[in-house]
């Protein structure tokens, strides 16, 4: 052995891909509420990725003989007022939600979380005007801010993830306000500052990364929320415009019919349960097992 391999430390190898993912699911394996969970959002995924394997019909296709059709071999849910299969336009539709509701949460992340930072980190002025102008958002009924802004802006698949991070992003500024309150008294913080960082280099790289738990918690709940947001939209008439697949028009359309089609209500009713219930257990079960650990 040479002088510098005695000198030099051994530096230790990266785990595999396969050993983190299995790190990084550790938590969710071990609750069997997380697993219940994670498989009713599966379900829905696989079904968006898969629905033109799934269905042989558009979900805009119309069968004049299926009217108000209720399930048959043809049909296996069952039809709506125009002929159109409900299990197409279910398994369509949540490509729609899979994709709005998320980006709703990704962007109320972005501002609430810059925002709680701003608030939580420097404190004083900047934290009063920030917070102030947050409870004044806050005061409003989520719903009642919906309906502001997209009779405002109007009807639309953007307008809605804009209704829906205007309401959204209070609740997570006053999150990561908190939690960085609280981490700015650490001492690597001291540390940090004393080494001349800049103060955003100190919120978004020690600040933020600390309070990583907590939020992604926060995020994986506000999804669910999301996604009954954009159905009761949906069901309000200011979601996604007709004929779009949404699962909350379905609601209301097929309410007009419902005592000679029940199913047309049934079905996408309990599509928005399935997967909001399943995005609720899987956020609470990792949120019990991450606390386990703590």
């Amino acid at each position: 052995m040479t002088a510098s391999e005695q000198v030099m430390p051994k530096i230790s190898a990266r785990p595999p891909l396969w050993q983190r993912l299995r790190d990084a699911m550790a938590p969710v394996l071990a609750s069997k509420v997380a697993l219940v969970g994670l498989a009713l959002v599966m379900f829905w995924i696989l079904a968006a990725i898969f629905a033109p394997v799934l269905t042989p019909y558009s979900p805009l296709e119309q069968d004049a003989d299926a009217m108000n059709l209720g399930p048959s071999a043809k049909h296996p849910l069952g039809a709506d007022h125009l002929g159109r299969d409900l299990w197409a336009r279910l398994v369509y539709g949540s490509r729609l939600i899979l994709v709005l509701a998320p980006l709703s949460v990704l962007c109320s992340l972005a501002v609430g979380t810059t925002f709680g930072l701003m608030a939580g980190y420097f404190g004083g002025l900047i934290d009063e005007v920030v917070m102030r102008i947050l409870d004044a958002l806050m005061a409003f009924p989520a719903i009642l801010l919906y309906l502001i802004i997209i009779a405002a802006v109007g009807a639309s698949a953007m307008n809605v993830v804009i209704a829906i991070t205007v309401a959204g992003a209070p609740g997570i500024a006053r999150l990561v306000r908190s939690l960085a309150m609280d981490i700015r008294t650490r001492e690597y913080i001291a540390a940090a500052q004393l080494r001349g960082e800049n103060p955003f280099y100190i919120m978004w790289v020690e600040i933020l990364p600390n309070a990583r738990g907590p939020i992604i918690v926060d995020a994986m709940l506000r999804v669910g929320y999301a996604v009954f947001s954009i159905g009761t939209l949906g069901f309000l008439g200011l979601g996604l415009p007709p004929p779009t697949p949404d699962w909350g028009s379905m609601v209301c359309v097929g309410r007009r019919y419902i005592w000679s089609n029940p199913w047309a209500v049934l079905w996408p009713s309990l599509a928005i349960s399935s997967l909001v219930v399943g995005l609720n257990l899987f956020a609470d079960g990792l949120r019990e097992e991450t606390m386990r650990y703590q």
